[in-house]
């Protein structure tokens, strides 16, 4: 069930490609991906949404089937390239399942674990990069004369 859950967290996808899919390396995936919160949908049911860190940490809610929805953190190095592969670790799994990741628009992309076309999440941007987020958040604060003057 880790391993599902890594998947959901991280990166997974569909067996069936539209043809305007383009497959991701390791390091077009993690430009893509990286700093940014997407929503996502699994083949067992599982749904929430997520963000991947730049050191491979994840934090995000998960909601598996007939649960209620939870806060998961996990931590650096949990995603991380293993030569041109994605692969996930997670203390105590006896292996490090890889995925097979696949851009389906621009703000959108489908995986499955590696050779396992039948485990699969769906993913959708659920917003812009983090840093944006804060940036906007900065910009609709304009700071006073006084704060200006203290600042200095």
């Amino acid at each position: 069930m880790r391993s599902i859950l890594l998947a959901a967290l991280g990166f997974a996808a569909f067996s069936c490609v539209p043809a305007s899919a383009q497959q991701l390396s390791a390091q077009q995936a993690r430009e893509f991906v990286v700093g940014k919160m997407f929503s996502f949908s699994c083949f067992e049911g599982s749904k929430g949404a997520g963000r991947i860190y730049p050191d491979g940490s994840v934090a995000g809610m998960i909601t598996m089937p007939d649960k209620e929805p939870r806060f998961v953190r996990l931590p650096a190095n949990t995603l991380r390239v293993r030569g041109d592969n994605v692969c996930g670790f997670v203390k105590g799994m006896t292996f490090e399942p890889c995925f097979d990741l696949v851009k389906t628009g621009a703000g959108s992309f489908r995986g499955s674990l590696a050779g396992v076309q039948t485990m699969w999440c769906e993913f959708v941007s659920a917003g812009g990069e983090r840093n944006q987020v804060a940036s906007r958040r900065a910009k609709a604060k304009p700071r006073s004369a006084t704060a200006e003057a203290s600042a200095e």
